[in-house]
């Protein structure tokens, strides 16, 4: 049997775990071999990890049908365990609005909405696991309550079921696109235009999977569109109110890049991933702060939602007061750079 080491005969202290085909499992598949080897994954996450390049062939990316040799080396980085639910934390929340229905939360920029890949604490759903008793059960364990998701980094208004027909109700809102969303984004450069719509189809990305792109006629294309309006300009700056209505995974941030005006410090989509006070002053100071780091993520706030309410029926309308870093790069534009 093979043993998992690396290549010297000692364990890896990367995580990464080593096996070298023996003779009796020449011409087996790459899959079919991490299947009998790490039996405690099944075959479509250890496929996935290929795919993934969490999986190596002597050093290069292979296929889950790619024919092993004798003597080959097999690189595989073992995914991290899935949470089985989430675990109460005391984090403190802004509740914007709350009955025996469902709640809205004002979640700040820097939470993960629930448990992933190297975010297991420190979420919204531990947050709410550990502030309510009951919450909706469609989602399953590590998403309870949870109806629609916001990015990490994207502040502002999110809603929470507590019950499962609450959860349905709210879920066919957004499915039937009767949901009115809008986010205040920062964007540099400045649109051109006051107010225009954005109708574009978004897709994964051709070479970056943590990305998605602009992609007419691909088969992970799906309509995306967008309404945009100029609340103020700056010189080189806009503040932008954004209506997005479908709900594609980065669509405001793809459909404002792709218009040349990508959202401010977005590290993603823009080429800047925070600003700093003497950046709008245009001048060298002795200051001190002057050098203060204004914002160090997407200037994106989910500002306003209306919906049905999932009992009553009545329309809703809940606000997010603008995350305190936003605001505050608001009022340094105001102050340095009016047009």
């Amino acid at each position: 049997m093979p043993s998992n080491s690396d290549q010297d005969g000692n364990s890896s202290s990367s995580g990464w775990q080593v096996l070298t085909v023996e003779p009796s499992e020449e011409n087996e598949r790459l899959d079919a071999f991490l299947v009998r080897h790490f039996s405690n994954f099944s075959r479509v996450k250890l496929q996935r990890a290929i795919a993934s390049e969490n999986v190596l062939l002597d050093e290069k990316k292979a296929k889950s049908s790619t024919r092993l040799r004798t003597g080959q080396l097999v690189r595989f980085l073992p995914p991290e365990p899935e949470a089985e639910g989430s675990i109460p934390e005391d984090i403190p929340l802004d509740i914007l609005f709350e009955d025996e229905h469902l709640v809205a939360i004002n979640k700040p920029p820097a939470m993960v909405v629930h448990p992933a890949k190297g975010h297991w604490s420190g979420t919204l759903t531990a947050g709410l696991a550990f502030h309510f008793n009951q919450l909706s059960t469609v989602g399953g364990p590590t998403r309870p309550g949870i109806v629609h998701r916001l990015d990490r980094d994207t502040s502002g208004v999110i809603l929470v079921a507590k019950t499962d027909q609450a959860h349905h109700a709210l879920s066919a809102q957004f499915q039937d696109r009767v949901v009115a969303k809008e986010y205040l984004a920062i964007v540099s450069p400045a649109p051109d235009r006051d107010r225009d719509v954005i109708d574009k189809p978004i897709g994964a990305h051709p070479y970056q999977r943590e990305k998605k792109a602009i992609r007419e006629g691909h088969s992970t294309s799906r309509n995306a569109y967008s309404q945009y309006e100029v609340l103020e300009r700056f010189a080189g700056f806009a503040t932008v109110l954004v209506k997005p209505k479908t709900g594609r995974t980065h669509q405001i941030r793809v459909h404002l890049g792709h218009i040349g005006c990508p959202v401010l410090c977005d590290r993603l989509y823009s080429g800047r991933a925070a600003l700093r006070l003497d950046e709008l002053t245009r001048k060298s100071s002795n200051k001190q702060n002057d050098d203060a780091v204004l914002l160090d993520r997407q200037a994106l706030h989910a500002l306003r939602i209306s919906f049905a309410h999932p009992e009553s029926g009545e329309p809703m309308e809940i606000s997010a007061p603008l995350a305190s870093d936003i605001e505050r790069t608001i009022n340094a534009l105001q102050a340095h750079r009016p047009i």
